[in-house]
């Protein structure tokens, strides 16, 4: 299982230097459809990232299969995660509740 990062150059240059090898730069917000369909399809990514603010820039369509998916399991960092916390998108993925 991979991580798979999409976002601006700037997201993503963290995830590089941590030794993730799927990042994916996105500066417009077709690219960024374009890209997070293509991962979505990718059957060796487990977690995907984005950026809070650009989930909030996709289709209410992709919002919504992004919020439900659980492989990958969609993480977005900073603003708003679609209702779900990390806590409820971690237990649904693994089945497990970690914190207890």
């Amino acid at each position: 299982m991979e991580i798979a990062v999409v976002g601006n150059s700037e997201f993503i240059l963290g995830f590089r230097l941590a030794g993730v090898e799927k990042t994916y730069p996105a500066e417009s917000v077709d690219q960024l459809t374009e890209l997070v369909t293509k991962v979505m399809s990718d059957s060796e990514v487990g977690i995907l990232v984005l950026k809070g603010e650009d989930m909030q820039k996709l289709s209410v369509r992709l919002r919504t299969t992004l919020s439900e998916s659980v492989r990958p399991t969609v993480i977005a960092i900073g603003g708003e995660e679609g209702g779900l916390s990390m806590r409820e998108r971690i237990k649904r993925s693994v089945g497990v509740d970690l914190w207890k």
